[in-house]
């Protein structure tokens, strides 16, 4: 896999999610890439050609996928950045930013929930 084929993603953010890669030792020629036909909204364009990104990081058995865009350039970045994360999550939980995110979410819930129930007993 090639790193320089994000045409439609900014520098800035290319170049931190390639610093991120490399602290976190991703070998990103040992990510398989495969590009599947998308579905869902997008019209023809979507439906017509290979914009869904694949990839597969054997080493520590994780695949992810993106079709969140009708760009393949898109799509990739997107799917490179999630497979980081998940490398992160696994690797080194205390510093993930996303066990972070789920860890605020879930604590919001929890207190929403509680305030419901003392609302719906008083």
């Amino acid at each position: 896999m090639k790193f320089s084929e994000f045409g439609d993603v900014s520098f800035s953010k290319q170049n931190a999610l390639k610093e991120r890669l490399l602290s976190l030792g991703i070998d990103l020629t040992q990510v398989q890439e495969q590009f599947t036909k998308g579905s869902g909204p997008g019209g023809q364009k979507t439906n017509k050609t290979s914009n869904r990104v694949l990839l597969r990081y054997d080493c520590l058995g994780l695949v992810v996928s993106a079709h969140h865009n009708r760009k393949r350039s898109v799509n990739r970045f997107l799917a490179l950045r999630e497979l980081a994360d998940q490398v992160e999550m696994r690797l080194s939980p205390h510093t993930s930013e996303r066990l972070r995110q789920q860890a605020r979410i879930r604590h919001q819930k929890k207190r929403r929930s509680r305030r419901h129930k003392n609302k719906l007993n008083t």
